[in-house]
Protein backbone atom coordinates (compact mmCIF):
# COMPACT_ATOMS: atom_id res chain seq x y z
CA UNK A 1 0.00 0.00 0.00
CA UNK A 2 1.37 3.48 -0.85
CA UNK A 3 2.49 5.53 2.13
CA UNK A 4 -0.33 8.01 1.62
CA UNK A 5 -3.71 7.32 0.04
CA UNK A 6 -7.12 8.91 0.02
CA UNK A 7 -9.35 6.18 1.44
CA UNK A 8 -13.10 6.03 1.99
CA UNK A 9 -14.08 3.73 4.86
CA UNK A 10 -17.45 1.98 4.74
CA UNK A 11 -18.52 2.69 8.32
CA UNK A 12 -21.45 0.56 9.48
CA UNK A 13 -21.63 1.95 13.00
CA UNK A 14 -19.94 -1.17 14.37
CA UNK A 15 -16.60 -1.41 16.08
CA UNK A 16 -14.81 -3.29 13.28
CA UNK A 17 -15.19 -0.61 10.60
CA UNK A 18 -14.57 2.08 13.23
CA UNK A 19 -11.18 0.60 14.11
CA UNK A 20 -10.45 0.23 10.40
CA UNK A 21 -10.83 4.02 10.09
CA UNK A 22 -8.77 4.56 13.25
CA UNK A 23 -5.85 2.48 11.98
CA UNK A 24 -5.80 4.09 8.55
CA UNK A 25 -5.70 7.55 10.07
CA UNK A 26 -2.89 6.50 12.40
CA UNK A 27 -0.98 5.27 9.34
CA UNK A 28 -1.15 8.75 7.84
CA UNK A 29 -3.75 8.29 5.13
CA UNK A 30 -6.33 10.86 4.09
CA UNK A 31 -9.40 9.14 5.55
CA UNK A 32 -13.12 9.82 5.39
CA UNK A 33 -16.07 7.69 6.44
CA UNK A 34 -19.36 6.94 4.76
CA UNK A 35 -22.43 5.00 5.80
CA UNK A 36 -24.06 3.06 2.98
CA UNK A 37 -27.79 3.55 3.33
CA UNK A 38 -28.96 0.45 1.53
CA UNK A 39 -32.29 -0.44 3.05
CA UNK A 40 -35.24 1.05 4.91
CA UNK A 41 -37.95 -1.31 6.08
CA UNK A 42 -40.89 0.09 4.13
CA UNK A 43 -42.71 -3.23 3.78
CA UNK A 44 -43.77 -3.83 7.37
CA UNK A 45 -41.48 -6.84 7.87
CA UNK A 46 -41.20 -7.68 11.60
CA UNK A 47 -37.59 -6.74 12.28
CA UNK A 48 -35.22 -4.58 14.24
CA UNK A 49 -33.58 -2.34 11.61
CA UNK A 50 -31.24 -0.07 13.57
CA UNK A 51 -29.94 2.00 10.66
CA UNK A 52 -30.67 5.34 12.36
CA UNK A 53 -28.67 4.33 15.43
CA UNK A 54 -25.92 2.89 13.24
CA UNK A 55 -25.59 6.20 11.39
CA UNK A 56 -25.42 8.06 14.70
CA UNK A 57 -22.72 5.66 15.97
CA UNK A 58 -20.69 5.95 12.77
CA UNK A 59 -20.97 9.74 12.80
CA UNK A 60 -19.86 9.88 16.45
CA UNK A 61 -16.77 7.80 15.67
CA UNK A 62 -15.91 10.00 12.68
CA UNK A 63 -16.18 13.09 14.86
CA UNK A 64 -13.98 11.47 17.50
CA UNK A 65 -11.36 10.65 14.86
CA UNK A 66 -11.64 14.06 13.21
CA UNK A 67 -12.50 12.70 9.78
CA UNK A 68 -15.24 13.63 7.33
CA UNK A 69 -18.44 11.62 7.27
CA UNK A 70 -21.48 11.36 5.03
CA UNK A 71 -24.37 9.06 4.20
CA UNK A 72 -24.36 7.58 0.69
CA UNK A 73 -27.79 6.48 -0.53
CA UNK A 74 -27.50 3.20 -2.45
CA UNK A 75 -31.01 1.94 -1.76
CA UNK A 76 -32.03 1.57 -5.39
CA UNK A 77 -28.88 -0.34 -6.30
CA UNK A 78 -29.21 -2.56 -3.24
CA UNK A 79 -32.81 -3.46 -4.06
CA UNK A 80 -31.94 -4.20 -7.68
CA UNK A 81 -28.68 -6.08 -7.11
CA UNK A 82 -29.09 -7.81 -3.75
CA UNK A 83 -32.74 -7.94 -2.68
CA UNK A 84 -33.94 -8.97 -6.13
CA UNK A 85 -31.19 -11.61 -6.34
CA UNK A 86 -32.29 -12.91 -2.95
CA UNK A 87 -35.97 -13.07 -3.84
CA UNK A 88 -35.40 -14.53 -7.32
CA UNK A 89 -33.20 -17.23 -5.84
CA UNK A 90 -35.72 -18.34 -3.24
CA UNK A 91 -38.56 -18.13 -5.76
CA UNK A 92 -36.67 -20.63 -7.94
CA UNK A 93 -35.90 -23.07 -5.13
CA UNK A 94 -32.32 -21.90 -4.57
CA UNK A 95 -30.52 -20.83 -1.39
CA UNK A 96 -28.84 -17.50 -2.23
CA UNK A 97 -26.16 -15.76 -0.19
CA UNK A 98 -27.01 -12.03 0.09
CA UNK A 99 -23.91 -11.21 2.15
CA UNK A 100 -21.52 -12.41 -0.55
CA UNK A 101 -23.54 -10.64 -3.21
CA UNK A 102 -23.62 -7.44 -1.13
CA UNK A 103 -19.82 -7.43 -1.01
CA UNK A 104 -19.43 -7.92 -4.76
CA UNK A 105 -22.25 -5.70 -5.98
CA UNK A 106 -22.51 -2.99 -3.30
CA UNK A 107 -19.48 -2.52 -1.05
CA UNK A 108 -16.89 -3.21 -3.74
CA UNK A 109 -19.27 -2.49 -6.61
CA UNK A 110 -21.37 0.68 -6.67
CA UNK A 111 -19.85 2.04 -3.44
CA UNK A 112 -16.35 1.55 -4.84
CA UNK A 113 -17.44 3.26 -8.06
CA UNK A 114 -18.89 6.17 -6.06
CA UNK A 115 -15.62 6.50 -4.12
CA UNK A 116 -13.51 6.56 -7.28
CA UNK A 117 -15.80 9.16 -8.87
CA UNK A 118 -15.23 11.35 -5.81
CA UNK A 119 -11.46 11.15 -5.92
CA UNK A 120 -10.71 8.29 -3.51
CA UNK A 121 -7.93 5.82 -4.21
CA UNK A 122 -9.43 2.92 -2.30
CA UNK A 123 -12.32 1.65 -0.20
CA UNK A 124 -11.77 0.12 3.24
CA UNK A 125 -14.05 -2.13 5.27
CA UNK A 126 -14.00 -3.88 8.61
CA UNK A 127 -13.60 -7.38 7.17
CA UNK A 128 -11.36 -9.87 8.94
CA UNK A 129 -9.23 -10.66 5.90
CA UNK A 130 -5.72 -9.78 4.71
CA UNK A 131 -4.75 -8.31 1.36
CA UNK A 132 -1.12 -9.00 0.45
CA UNK A 133 1.06 -8.22 -2.53
CA UNK A 134 3.34 -10.37 -4.64
CA UNK A 135 2.01 -13.93 -4.23
CA UNK A 136 1.56 -14.56 -7.98
CA UNK A 137 5.20 -15.43 -8.55
CA UNK A 138 5.93 -15.66 -12.28
CA UNK A 139 2.47 -14.54 -13.39
CA UNK A 140 3.09 -12.94 -16.83
CA UNK A 141 -0.23 -11.12 -17.11
CA UNK A 142 -1.19 -8.98 -14.09
CA UNK A 143 -4.88 -8.31 -13.70
CA UNK A 144 -6.39 -5.14 -15.13
CA UNK A 145 -7.50 -2.80 -12.36
CA UNK A 146 -10.61 -1.60 -14.19
CA UNK A 147 -9.01 1.70 -15.21
CA UNK A 148 -7.24 0.39 -18.30
CA UNK A 149 -3.91 -0.25 -16.59
CA UNK A 150 -2.33 -3.33 -15.02
CA UNK A 151 -2.81 -3.77 -11.30
CA UNK A 152 -0.29 -5.14 -8.87
CA UNK A 153 -0.39 -8.82 -8.01
CA UNK A 154 -2.59 -9.02 -4.94
CA UNK A 155 -3.86 -12.03 -3.04
CA UNK A 156 -6.37 -12.32 -0.22
CA UNK A 157 -5.61 -14.33 2.90
CA UNK A 158 -7.83 -15.43 5.75
CA UNK A 159 -7.97 -13.11 8.74
CA UNK A 160 -5.50 -13.75 11.54
CA UNK A 161 -8.39 -14.31 13.97
CA UNK A 162 -9.69 -17.65 12.69
CA UNK A 163 -12.84 -17.31 14.80
CA UNK A 164 -13.73 -14.10 12.94
CA UNK A 165 -12.24 -14.79 9.49
CA UNK A 166 -14.56 -13.40 6.78
CA UNK A 167 -12.62 -14.26 3.64
CA UNK A 168 -15.43 -16.61 2.58
CA UNK A 169 -17.74 -13.63 2.08
CA UNK A 170 -15.24 -12.11 -0.39
CA UNK A 171 -15.03 -15.17 -2.64
CA UNK A 172 -16.75 -13.55 -5.64
CA UNK A 173 -14.66 -10.38 -5.79
CA UNK A 174 -12.64 -9.67 -8.93
CA UNK A 175 -8.91 -8.87 -9.03
CA UNK A 176 -9.79 -5.26 -9.92
CA UNK A 177 -12.05 -4.99 -6.87
CA UNK A 178 -9.33 -6.44 -4.65
CA UNK A 179 -6.85 -3.91 -6.02
CA UNK A 180 -9.03 -1.08 -4.64
CA UNK A 181 -9.88 -2.84 -1.35
CA UNK A 182 -8.27 -2.26 2.03
CA UNK A 183 -8.77 -4.48 5.08
CA UNK A 184 -6.98 -2.71 7.95
CA UNK A 185 -8.11 -5.06 10.76
CA UNK A 186 -7.23 -8.35 9.08
CA UNK A 187 -4.19 -8.90 11.31
CA UNK A 188 -6.06 -8.27 14.56
CA UNK A 189 -7.73 -10.59 17.03
CA UNK A 190 -11.15 -9.35 18.15
CA UNK A 191 -10.17 -8.71 21.81
CA UNK A 192 -7.21 -6.61 20.66
CA UNK A 193 -9.46 -4.68 18.30
CA UNK A 194 -11.87 -3.80 21.10
CA UNK A 195 -8.95 -2.76 23.28
CA UNK A 196 -7.75 -0.35 20.57
CA UNK A 197 -11.27 1.06 20.29
CA UNK A 198 -11.46 1.67 24.03
CA UNK A 199 -8.03 3.31 24.13
CA UNK A 200 -9.12 5.64 21.31
CA UNK A 201 -12.28 6.57 23.20
CA UNK A 202 -14.66 5.19 20.57
CA UNK A 203 -18.19 5.11 21.97
CA UNK A 204 -19.02 1.83 20.19
CA UNK A 205 -15.99 -0.06 21.53
CA UNK A 206 -18.21 -2.60 23.28
CA UNK A 207 -21.12 -2.55 20.83
CA UNK A 208 -22.48 -6.00 20.09
CA UNK A 209 -21.69 -7.37 16.63
CA UNK A 210 -24.60 -7.07 14.22
CA UNK A 211 -26.50 -10.09 12.95
CA UNK A 212 -28.97 -10.62 10.14
CA UNK A 213 -29.14 -10.00 6.42
CA UNK A 214 -26.48 -7.65 5.09
CA UNK A 215 -27.74 -4.10 5.72
CA UNK A 216 -31.35 -5.19 6.19
CA UNK A 217 -31.13 -5.80 9.91
CA UNK A 218 -32.13 -8.36 12.48
CA UNK A 219 -34.96 -9.90 10.52
CA UNK A 220 -35.88 -13.56 10.32
CA UNK A 221 -35.46 -14.81 6.79
CA UNK A 222 -38.89 -16.48 6.97
CA UNK A 223 -40.52 -13.13 7.82
CA UNK A 224 -38.68 -11.39 5.00
CA UNK A 225 -39.68 -14.05 2.46
CA UNK A 226 -43.27 -14.11 3.68
CA UNK A 227 -43.52 -10.40 2.92
CA UNK A 228 -42.04 -10.63 -0.57
CA UNK A 229 -42.58 -14.13 -2.05
CA UNK A 230 -46.12 -15.53 -2.45
CA UNK A 231 -46.84 -18.85 -0.75
CA UNK A 232 -46.92 -21.86 -3.07
CA UNK A 233 -48.12 -24.89 -1.06
CA UNK A 234 -47.04 -28.41 -1.95
CA UNK A 235 -46.63 -31.87 -0.45
CA UNK A 236 -44.01 -32.95 2.07
CA UNK A 237 -42.78 -36.31 0.78
CA UNK A 238 -40.54 -38.91 2.43
CA UNK A 239 -37.73 -39.43 -0.05
CA UNK A 240 -37.07 -43.06 0.85
CA UNK A 241 -40.52 -44.38 -0.07
CA UNK A 242 -42.50 -41.51 -1.61
CA UNK A 243 -45.01 -41.38 1.23
CA UNK A 244 -46.82 -38.05 1.65
CA UNK A 245 -46.38 -36.79 5.19
CA UNK A 246 -48.05 -33.39 5.06
CA UNK A 247 -48.08 -30.05 3.27
CA UNK A 248 -45.76 -27.04 3.28
CA UNK A 249 -46.45 -23.34 2.57
CA UNK A 250 -43.73 -22.86 -0.02
CA UNK A 251 -40.36 -24.33 -0.94
CA UNK A 252 -38.69 -20.96 -0.41
CA UNK A 253 -39.09 -21.39 3.37
CA UNK A 254 -36.78 -24.42 3.41
CA UNK A 255 -33.21 -25.23 2.52
CA UNK A 256 -31.27 -28.45 2.12
CA UNK A 257 -30.13 -29.85 5.46
CA UNK A 258 -32.74 -27.95 7.50
CA UNK A 259 -33.75 -29.79 10.68
CA UNK A 260 -36.06 -27.40 12.49
CA UNK A 261 -39.34 -25.90 11.40
CA UNK A 262 -40.35 -28.65 8.98
CA UNK A 263 -43.53 -29.36 10.95
CA UNK A 264 -43.50 -33.14 10.57
CA UNK A 265 -43.07 -35.35 13.66
CA UNK A 266 -40.90 -38.39 13.07
CA UNK A 267 -42.83 -40.78 15.36
CA UNK A 268 -39.58 -42.75 15.58
CA UNK A 269 -37.45 -42.63 18.72
CA UNK A 270 -34.06 -41.05 18.21
CA UNK A 271 -34.70 -40.02 14.62
CA UNK A 272 -35.69 -36.66 13.16
CA UNK A 273 -36.55 -35.53 9.68
CA UNK A 274 -34.26 -33.30 7.65
CA UNK A 275 -34.80 -31.62 4.29
CA UNK A 276 -32.98 -33.56 1.56
CA UNK A 277 -34.36 -31.98 -1.60
CA UNK A 278 -36.95 -30.00 -3.52
CA UNK A 279 -38.89 -31.36 -6.49
CA UNK A 280 -39.92 -28.63 -8.90
CA UNK A 281 -42.44 -30.70 -10.89
CA UNK A 282 -45.00 -30.87 -8.07
CA UNK A 283 -43.40 -28.41 -5.61
CA UNK A 284 -42.63 -31.29 -3.26
CA UNK A 285 -40.42 -30.88 -0.23
CA UNK A 286 -38.37 -34.06 0.19
CA UNK A 287 -37.44 -35.18 3.69
CA UNK A 288 -35.69 -38.18 5.25
CA UNK A 289 -34.31 -39.23 8.59
CA UNK A 290 -31.01 -37.58 9.50
CA UNK A 291 -28.44 -40.30 8.74
CA UNK A 292 -25.53 -40.84 6.32
CA UNK A 293 -27.73 -42.89 3.97
CA UNK A 294 -30.39 -40.16 3.62
CA UNK A 295 -30.85 -39.67 -0.13
CA UNK A 296 -29.46 -36.36 -1.35
CA UNK A 297 -28.17 -35.19 2.04
CA UNK A 298 -24.50 -36.08 1.64
CA UNK A 299 -22.50 -35.80 -1.56
CA UNK A 300 -18.92 -36.20 -2.71
CA UNK A 301 -19.33 -34.64 -6.13
CA UNK A 302 -20.96 -31.38 -7.15
CA UNK A 303 -21.07 -29.05 -10.12
CA UNK A 304 -20.37 -25.34 -9.72
CA UNK A 305 -21.07 -22.49 -12.10
CA UNK A 306 -20.50 -18.72 -12.29
CA UNK A 307 -16.86 -19.22 -11.28
CA UNK A 308 -15.11 -16.04 -10.20
CA UNK A 309 -11.41 -15.77 -9.40
CA UNK A 310 -10.02 -13.17 -7.04
CA UNK A 311 -6.56 -14.63 -7.59
CA UNK A 312 -5.02 -16.11 -10.72
CA UNK A 313 -7.66 -18.32 -12.42
CA UNK A 314 -7.45 -22.06 -11.92
CA UNK A 315 -7.52 -23.63 -15.39
CA UNK A 316 -6.16 -27.14 -14.77
CA UNK A 317 -7.36 -30.12 -12.78
CA UNK A 318 -5.77 -30.54 -9.40
CA UNK A 319 -6.04 -30.61 -5.64
CA UNK A 320 -7.41 -27.57 -3.83
CA UNK A 321 -9.21 -26.82 -0.60
CA UNK A 322 -12.70 -25.46 -0.25
CA UNK A 323 -14.97 -23.94 2.35
CA UNK A 324 -18.42 -25.32 1.64
CA UNK A 325 -20.13 -22.66 3.77
CA UNK A 326 -19.17 -19.94 6.22
CA UNK A 327 -17.64 -21.19 9.48
CA UNK A 328 -17.03 -24.67 8.09
CA UNK A 329 -13.36 -25.71 8.06
CA UNK A 330 -11.52 -25.96 4.78
CA UNK A 331 -11.81 -29.42 3.22
CA UNK A 332 -9.74 -31.14 0.55
CA UNK A 333 -11.13 -31.51 -2.94
CA UNK A 334 -10.22 -32.21 -6.55
CA UNK A 335 -11.03 -29.49 -9.06
CA UNK A 336 -11.92 -30.36 -12.66
CA UNK A 337 -12.53 -27.47 -15.11
CA UNK A 338 -15.73 -27.64 -17.13
CA UNK A 339 -16.39 -27.10 -20.81
CA UNK A 340 -16.28 -23.34 -20.33
CA UNK A 341 -14.27 -21.04 -18.11
CA UNK A 342 -17.16 -20.46 -15.72
CA UNK A 343 -18.02 -24.02 -14.66
CA UNK A 344 -16.30 -26.94 -12.97
CA UNK A 345 -16.82 -30.30 -11.33
CA UNK A 346 -15.65 -30.75 -7.76
CA UNK A 347 -14.99 -34.05 -6.00
CA UNK A 348 -14.53 -33.89 -2.24
CA UNK A 349 -12.20 -36.25 -0.39
CA UNK A 350 -14.95 -36.78 2.20
CA UNK A 351 -18.74 -36.55 1.71
CA UNK A 352 -20.14 -33.11 2.48
CA UNK A 353 -23.53 -32.44 4.06
CA UNK A 354 -26.31 -30.30 2.59
CA UNK A 355 -24.71 -28.50 -0.33
CA UNK A 356 -27.66 -26.34 -1.33
CA UNK A 357 -28.07 -25.12 -4.91
CA UNK A 358 -27.39 -21.39 -5.09
CA UNK A 359 -24.97 -21.31 -2.19
CA UNK A 360 -21.27 -20.53 -2.59
CA UNK A 361 -18.21 -22.78 -2.56
CA UNK A 362 -15.03 -20.81 -1.82
CA UNK A 363 -11.73 -22.19 -3.12
CA UNK A 364 -8.48 -21.93 -1.18
CA UNK A 365 -4.81 -22.79 -1.44
CA UNK A 366 -3.98 -23.02 2.26
CA UNK A 367 -5.15 -19.76 3.80
CA UNK A 368 -5.11 -17.97 0.41
CA UNK A 369 -8.55 -17.38 -1.09
CA UNK A 370 -8.59 -18.16 -4.81
CA UNK A 371 -12.19 -17.45 -5.70
CA UNK A 372 -15.58 -19.11 -5.64
CA UNK A 373 -18.47 -20.60 -7.54
CA UNK A 374 -22.17 -21.32 -7.13
CA UNK A 375 -23.50 -24.81 -6.43
CA UNK A 376 -25.53 -26.05 -9.38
Amino acid sequence: MPTHEKILVAMSGGVDSSVAALLLKQQGHDVAGAYMKNWVNEDGVPAHCPWEQDIADARAVAERLGIGFQVVNLMRDYRERVVQYLLDGYAHGLTPNPDIMCNREIKFGVFRDWAREHGYDAVATGHYARRVEGMWAGCPHPANDGRGRPSHNFSLLEGTDKNKDQSYFLALLSPAQLADARFPIGDLEKPELRRLAREAGLANADKKDSQGICFIGQVKMTDFLRAHVPDHPGPIVRATDGRRLGEHRGLHFYTLGQRKGIGIPSNTDGKNYVVVGKRAADHALLVAFEEPAAPGLFTREVGVHSLSWIDRPVTASGALEGRVRYRDPRVRLEFFPGDDAHSARVVFREPQRALASGQILAFYDGDRLLGGGVYA
